[in-house]
């Protein structure tokens, strides 16, 4: 406002308003006009850094994490621009005093806003790097579940620190001694708590342990209890494990740091199995180990690495045949042992129906040496 329209405005309130009336409409005016040209100073600043510079400079693939500051950069001008406009105001003492605490507190809650978007944009930058859909996502998977326990171990800290500010910011001796008083008189109360924060701390610690020590990691194959499944989410408080009929079993995160368990993908998601065959001691060995090696490269399930066919064992009736082969991971392998199965048993039955498992007892009580093989009831051969 020149000093020209301040003149006339003057002139006009000391005409038309008493002078206490006059002064304080003045100050109203002072003060929308301060507060208008701040608004719009910080909103063409938000707009020249958001439209132009950023949008222009960022890489498309990062426009989503940049989305991340629009809303708090736009609560922050705003709150900034509220700060700097109330003095204009030239409210009462005790007014001015609850405003300006409240716009802090609003500020500080603000602060905590971007860090905790910062934390999102690292965490979205880090794992741009890193895809896990991808077929061999062993880094990957370790990277993200190393950054979702740091993520909401920095969220917490975010939280207290902005909780400690807030409460600093009221200069209160009072509510510091009322705190005081409240925990000292709590004796019994805090030694409940602290027996029911201990399986809470416990898993805190574990998290932390099991973010670098990586017993687990997401997507890893375990079997947990004796169920088979996939680590699905990890948290701060326990580990949610998606089994093979999609049913979630949730374990606490101290159960992996103090238990034993299967972890399928540890080192690499290829696995080894095996399946037996039992045949007829007559039946050959090689035709059924070239039928597998045929078998195995047929299908895309086989990863090319193991492929054995071995005579492990005879037992009266059968010898067995253990296949060992492999695959990329456990579904496959699954996928794999049955496919080998159904193609091994069905070339048996096709090219060797004879050579398929008998019992022989009968055979032997009808043949006609049998009886002379049996010995006397005197103990003397016959």
């Amino acid at each position: 406002m020149d000093r020209f329209s301040a003149g006339l405005l003057e002139a006009a309130l000391a005409v038309f308003a008493p002078p206490a009336i006059a002064s304080h409409v003045h100050r109203l005016v002072l003060g929308s006009f301060v507060l208008s040209g701040l608004l719009l100073g910080s909103f063409a600043v938000y707009w020249i850094v958001f439209r132009l510079i950023l949008r222009r400079k960022v890489s498309p693939r990062n426009h989503q994490t940049i989305q991340r500051f629009r809303k708090p950069a736009i609560w922050m001008f705003l709150i900034a621009s509220l700060m700097m406009a109330v003095p204009s105001f030239e409210l009462s003492p005790g007014l001015d005093d609850l405003i300006q605490h409240g716009l802090h507190i609003c500020f500080i809650l603000g602060l905590a806003w971007i860090l905790f978007t910062c934390v999102y944009a690292v965490q979205d930058v880090v794992m741009h790097r890193y895809d896990i859909t991808a077929a061999d996502n062993l880094r990957a998977r370790r990277v993200q579940t190393q950054m979702t326990v740091l993520r909401r171990l920095a969220f917490g800290m975010i939280g207290i620190l902005a909780l400690g500010l807030i409460l600093y910011t009221f200069h209160h001796t009072r509510l510091w001694q009322a705190g005081a008083g409240l925990l000292a008189s709590a004796g019994l109360a805090t030694l409940v708590l602290a027996t029911a924060a201990k399986s809470t701390v416990s898993n805190l610690l574990a998290g932390i342990q099991i973010a670098f020590t990586e017993p687990i990691r997401l997507d890893d194959v375990v079997i947990v209890d004796g169920q088979w499944g996939r680590i699905e989410e990890i948290t701060t408080a326990y580990v949610v494990v998606c089994i093979w009929n999609l049913q979630r079993l949730i374990v606490p995160l101290s159960y992996f740091i103090e238990n034993p368990f299967q972890n399928w993908t540890r080192q690499s998601a290829n696995l080894m199995g095996t399946f037996f065959l039992y045949t007829d001691y007559t039946c050959p060995v090689e035709p059924l180990r070239e039928e597998l090696t045929k078998i195995l490269k047929s299908t895309t399930l086989w990863d090319g690495k193991v492929n054995v066919l071995q005579v492990t064992e005879f037992t009266p009736q059968a010898m067995q045949l253990r296949a060992l082969m492999s695959a990329a991971d456990s579904s496959k392998l699954w996928d794999l042992r049955c496919y080998v199965r159904e193609k091994m048993i069905a070339f048996v039955q096709q090219n060797y129906p004879q050579c398929l498992p008998k019992q022989r007892i009968n055979e032997l009580q009808h043949a006609p040496w049998a009886e002379m093989a049996l010995p006397a009831s005197d103990g003397n051969p016959r």
